[in-house]
């Protein structure tokens, strides 16, 4: 029987969905971070309603991460830029 390749395991576990917006390296950056925190959040909420998890570390552990999200989009300087005039 063959055995299932460890970057197949990877892309069933943690995918990843294409990137649509304006291409650049700090968007791309964001957008795999941004990723990654959904997927964590969705790990997170189906340990905690499967009763796996308590309650505050699930909102504990959601808050972290939302704060090293909201760093990640501060020191790439994401939503800086003065919006277009029309």
């Amino acid at each position: 029987m063959l055995q299932p390749n460890q970057d197949d395991k990877n892309k069933f576990i943690s995918p990843r969905s294409r990137y649509y917006g304006q291409v650049k390296p700090e968007n791309l950056v964001f957008n795999a971070n941004l990723q990654e925190f959904a997927q964590k959040v969705g790990m997170i909420t189906s340990l905690e309603t499967n009763g796996k998890l308590d309650s505050q570390d699930a909102y504990e552990q959601i808050k972290s991460l939302w704060k090293q999200l909201k760093h990640s989009k501060k020191e790439l300087g994401i939503g800086d830029e003065p919006p277009a005039s029309a």
